[in-house]
């Protein structure tokens, strides 16, 4: 059990990573600046995109961080749907 549950957090935590790698494309090292997660919190909690600086993005972050965790969770399950794994015959 506590293998599989290490395999499932492995396998969660990397699809998490590519969701973030992607995201920021561009901003890698400023993820503040990245377009896609400025329009993401826009449209989650309603400020403006314009108004997220450096300071307002890790504090959302940081007080969202449960929810953010449970989305990139989820992500990793939808790319299950995506990208099935082939049956063996």
């Amino acid at each position: 059990m506590t293998r599989q549950r290490t395999i499932l957090g492995i396998t969660s935590m990397r699809y998490a990573l590519r969701f973030l790698w992607n995201a920021t494309r561009g901003h890698r090292l400023a993820p503040w600046r990245s377009p896609y997660l400025l329009w993401r919190i826009e449209t989650y909690c309603g400020v403006k995109m314009q108004q997220i600086g450096f300071l307002e993005f890790w504090e959302f972050m940081w007080r969202e961080r449960a929810n953010l965790w449970r989305f990139l969770k989820w992500t990793g399950e939808m790319e299950h749907y995506v990208h099935p794994r082939p049956k063996s015959i």
